[in-house]
């Protein structure tokens, strides 16, 4: 196979693909999560299968553990969290406006550098932009939530998602035994090394991702918790979350979290001091720790790229995208790789018929 036609069936299996998903988004979100699961307990129950577990009772074990997991976790935190969460919206536009009385107490050496009108003009760009980002957020969370979280997608995620997740598991090793059998024999031992960077690529963004979202999650919402911030458990479990979008979600988590404890230790900096040392500590962490030893380098996509696919792939598909766009990138950063590099092992790229005249030139030399 030429390098112009494994380029040409990889894009055209990748659009494919995309228009796919494009035409079912409505439906997508019961099956992309259990796909996903499935996946992220591929190991675990191959585990359970070395200790003689069955396949279908090592499935069942681990899908029971892990539905009573969710469900505990439903009634435990969902209810509080959905409680902060509510509480944290009807207070922010409040913050924002004793934040600019403390800005006023702290800084009149800014009022007499400015002037007044100055001043005010400031106060009124701040609130209207204050008034415009609480704007978009809630415009595209109603639009996250129209695209993807409808009722139907409600009730299949409740029901459809643990019977696709169970048989997806069950089936798992006998679906990729199945694909095994259907490539090409020519270019096998290529298409599976693709596959095999593809896995990794896969697990890097899973299960390594996953994995930092939820220890980022609990560390945040707890430290915040135990220092008696308000909302703390909410504005914790807001920047774990978003912690896959990179710098996002510890940002997010920043502004908020310092804002709220201006306004309510204020004129205490110790403890406003302790908030930011939790944020510290949590990017030290996530940069220094858990992603290298759980991410590390299987994603291979440039930050900027990994921000813009998110936004595109929410535009367009809405919360199906946002879970779809991180692997779907990675995929691609593993083809584009694979082209680069039998485009380098090409004779456009050697200037030669073959690749003969190279190598002759450097066993002449």
């Amino acid at each position: 196979m030429t390098l112009q036609n494994q380029v040409k069936s990889w894009i055209i299996f990748f659009a494919v693909t995309v228009i796919i998903l494009w035409a079912f988004r409505g439906i997508l979100l019961p099956f992309v999560v259990g796909l996903a699961l499935a996946y992220l307990l591929d190991p675990v129950t191959d585990k359970l299968e070395t200790w003689k577990f069955s396949r279908f009772w090592a499935t069942t074990v681990v899908m029971l553990i892990v539905s009573t997991l969710v469900v505990g976790s439903f009634f435990l935190f969902v209810p509080l969290l959905t409680q902060q969460i509510v509480g944290l919206a009807d207070r922010l536009p409040g913050y924002i406006a004793q934040l600019q009385v403390l800005a006023n107490q702290w800084a009149p050496e800014i009022y007499a550098f400015l002037g007044e009108s100055r001043i005010e003009q400031l106060e009124g760009g701040l609130s209207d932009m204050a008034g415009r980002g609480l704007g978009i957020a809630g415009n595209l969370l109603a639009q996250i939530m129209q695209s993807g979280l409808t009722f139907i997608n409600a009730l299949g995620l409740l029901i459809v998602t643990p019977v696709v997740a169970f048989y997806m598991l069950l089936d798992w090793d006998s679906m990729v035994a199945s694909i095994n059998k259907l490539l090409p024999r020519k270019h096998q031992e290529e298409i599976q090394g693709v596959l095999k960077d593809i896995d990794k690529a896969m697990a890097g963004v899973i299960r390594g991702q996953v994995s930092v979202v939820l220890i980022l999650s609990v560390f945040y919402a707890t430290a915040l918790t135990l220092t008696g911030l308000s909302f703390g458990l909410a504005i914790g479990l807001i920047s774990g979350l978003l912690s896959f979008i990179p710098y996002v979600g510890f940002l997010v988590g920043l502004v908020l979290s310092i804002g709220v404890a201006l306004v309510q230790f204020w004129p205490d900096w110790v403890m406003v001091l302790i908030v930011l040392t939790i944020f510290m500590a949590g990017q030290f962490l996530e940069g220094n720790i858990l992603y290298p030893k759980l991410v590390g380098s299987s994603i291979g996509v440039h930050p900027v790229w990994l921000m813009f696919s998110l936004f595109c792939f929410g535009l367009i598909f809405g919360f199906v995208g946002l879970l779809l766009a991180v692997p779907m990138v990675a995929i691609g950063g593993v083809l584009v790789r694979f082209a680069v590099r039998k485009y380098q092992e090409s004779p456009l790229y050697l200037g030669t018929n073959n690749g003969k005249d190279v190598a002759n030139n450097k066993s002449k030399s």
